[in-house]
């Protein structure tokens, strides 16, 4: 897998980019006919390597599905990995702000 030009991308334009799963199919494995959610995870990975994470956190297995791939370090990357903790702690019982996805359900999907 080699996501540069997707990391190139990102970088381009500020710290985040809006992409199809098509299209990061294609770097990925252009010879596989779908995306699993094994692909999808492996995907992640890779992103993790290279600084970028996406939003949803977990990656749709369709590829008319588009996903933003963003900067870890940039200032947006950095509000989604918290508020991604604050999600995960959530489905752990342990938000200390549980009214918080109660204002916004649409959120805690996208973020675990």
């Amino acid at each position: 897998m080699d996501f540069t030009v997707i990391a190139h991308a990102v970088e381009v334009d500020h710290g985040v980019k809006r992409l199809s799963m098509r299209f990061i199919k294609k770097y990925a494995a252009p010879e596989r006919q779908r995306l699993s959610a094994e692909l999808c995870a492996e995907i992640s990975q890779e992103f993790e390597k290279l600084g970028l994470l996406t939003l949803p956190r977990r990656l749709p297995t369709s590829e008319n599905e588009y996903v933003f791939v963003l900067a870890k370090e940039s200032p947006l990357g950095q509000t989604v990995a918290l508020a991604s903790s604050l999600a995960a702690l959530d489905q752990l019982g342990e938000n200390r702000m549980p009214w918080l996805f109660d204002n916004h359900p649409d959120a805690k999907k996208l973020l675990t």
